[in-house]
């Protein structure tokens, strides 16, 4: 057995000797016959690959382009317009990171900047907060950053006392497309006060990336805040950390994004290609199609065995889940398509969830990262083995153990963890998550749920505001208020609304016997 898989490790191993990446697929259990057969569908999904990035509408629920392939080499643009707009974005975003690091931009009442926080959500956050912490650290940082990614008070209140006495030192970043996203806004609301309470003029610590000529750009243009870069309609979120949404933030603190770019354009050509057997995109997709049965039917299990790597399941959790979980197809018809991800870090994780992945229920594949150079210290913890050499070995051990139980698992191997293979890792999971919508003929690049979760929400907001102005002395139960406000059917949703703000000060509460029997009264 162990012969034979040496076998397929060498007939399927697939390499990009230009990063120095490879992915294994042996453990995956498809073989010459599965690619056959699944070779016109993938043809299908080169050609709808290939339209898309030559400027065809890809994302028809909005009547956009997908262009974030352009944002790494602006050369194959589908217009000279384009092209100049994001090379003009980069040159502006290195051009302001220069000024800040040299003093020439530099805070209200200090010499220099010293911190960065970043306010946005979603591919707004998760890219760069991935990026920060992978890339970022001594000898790097020339702004250490900070990131607010919700709209949790006690979080933003946290974050602001990390940076403590040197709010006068940082240059804040907001990120969002619209302007109007509330988590950002509120973010921006809240750190603004922090400012103005300090005696600081937000205004001359702020940067914004955001659309031309939204509530945002508006904003930062009257108040004139210190540099605005574009955010396109062509760029999604989960696929926005080679655009301003990363450059920016991971220029400022330091980070070699241009190098980022090169590995993620590197790895663009790599996958563009149509030869199946030399393109770990397609691979990837071939693979998830294979382990889901191409519906989701397994879970995405992300272990890299490296610290520096631990956000990167939760970026993947965003691009693949939100490009992938859709409730309908391409001709309207109900799949209920996606695949879960998870992940933490290994070897972590052998003393936590590997037991079940080893001995549970087999619902998973594996996708290892392996980082062949260790970095940090090289002493020798027994005699002939490093800390590296444990962690190194933890992972090969854990691969062959769930191999032994039928549990499928692929590898990823890069040389380290730098800018050129985080960006040649981002740009691989793009194309895999592309190519893979194509084979199930799902719209990788809209996000209904999300739209729709947020259109609740703002329900539940306005209800709110209409349950506040019915509270009185009088205390009344939630079926009351529902009533007194035309909406009978929301008298749950009321209960736990009013619930919260009395729990913060803003109604009070008499508890009953149980939720229909609670009353609620003005403060």
């Amino acid at each position: 057995m162990n012969v034979d898989l040496w076998k397929r490790f060498q007939s399927s191993l697939c390499q990009v000797p230009a990063l120095g990446i490879s992915l294994d697929v042996s453990r995956m259990g498809f073989d010459d016959g599965f690619v056959e057969r699944m070779r016109p569908a993938l043809d299908e999904a080169f050609a709808a690959m290939d339209a898309l990035e030559k400027g065809a509408i890809a994302n028809p629920d909005e009547d956009r382009m997908v262009g974030h392939y352009w944002l790494r080499a602006p050369e194959l643009a589908p217009t000279p317009e384009i092209a100049a707009e994001i090379r003009d974005a980069l040159a502006a975003a290195r051009d302001f990171a220069a000024k800040v690091h040299s003093g020439a931009v530099k805070p209200q009442r200090k010499p220099r900047f010293t911190k960065l926080l970043s306010i946005g959500i979603g591919g707004s956050a998760l890219g760069p907060e991935f990026v920060a912490d992978a890339l970022g650290g001594p000898g790097v940082d020339k702004l250490q950053p900070h990131f607010i990614d919700n709209t949790d008070p006690d979080g933003i209140a946290r974050e602001l006392a990390r940076i403590g006495d040197a709010l006068d030192e940082t240059l804040t970043i907001v990120m969002s497309k619209s302007g109007g996203t509330p988590e950002t806004r509120n973010g921006m609301l809240e750190v603004a006060d922090v400012y103005e309470k300090a005696g600081l003029d937000f205004a001359k610590h702020a940067a914004a990336v955001t659309g031309a000529g939204s509530k945002l750009d508006k904003t930062a243009a009257e108040q004139g805040w210190l540099a605005r870069f574009p955010m396109w309609d062509w760029v999604g979120g989960r696929t926005s950390e080679t655009s301003a949404v990363g450059i920016a933030p991971g220029l400022l603190q330091g980070i070699d994004m241009e190098e980022l770019l090169a590995g993620a354009a590197a790895m663009d050509v790599a996958t563009r290609v149509h030869d199946v057997a030399a393109n770990p995109a397609a691979l990837l997709a071939l693979t998830w199609y294979l382990a889901t049965d191409g519906k989701g039917a397994k879970d995405m299990v992300v272990l890299p065995y490296k610290d520096r790597l631990l956000l990167f399941s939760r970026y993947l959790q965003q691009l693949v889940m939100e490009s992938l979980g859709k409730r309908l197809d391409l001709g309207g018809n109900r799949v209920d398509q996606g695949i879960n991800v998870f992940g933490n870090k290994g070897s972590t994780d052998q003393h936590a969830y590997v037991q079940q992945l080893r001995d549970g229920v087999n619902n998973f594949f594996v996708t290892f990262v392996r980082v062949l150079e260790d970095g940090g210290s090289a002493l020798e913890v027994e005699s002939g083995a490093t800390a590296g050499d444990f962690l190194h070995g933890f992972l090969l051990g854990t691969r062959e153990a769930l191999f032994a139980n039928d549990r499928g698992s692929l590898t990823i191997t890069v040389p380290r963890v730098d800018p050129r293979t985080v960006g040649a890792l981002i740009a691989l999971f793009e194309r895999a998550v592309g190519l893979y919508a194509s084979l199930i003929f799902i719209n990788a690049y809209n996000q209904p749920g999300v739209e729709a979760g947020k259109k609740a929400a703002a329900g539940v907001l306005s209800l709110q505001a209409k349950a506040r102005a019915a509270l009185s002395a009088t205390p009344q139960t939630a079926d009351q208020i529902a009533a007194a406000v035309g909406a009978p059917e929301a008298a749950e949703t009321l209960y736990l609304v009013l619930e919260h703000l009395a729990a913060n000060g803003r109604a009070v509460m008499t508890p009953g016997a149980n939720p229909g029997l609670s009353t609620f009264r003005s403060k």
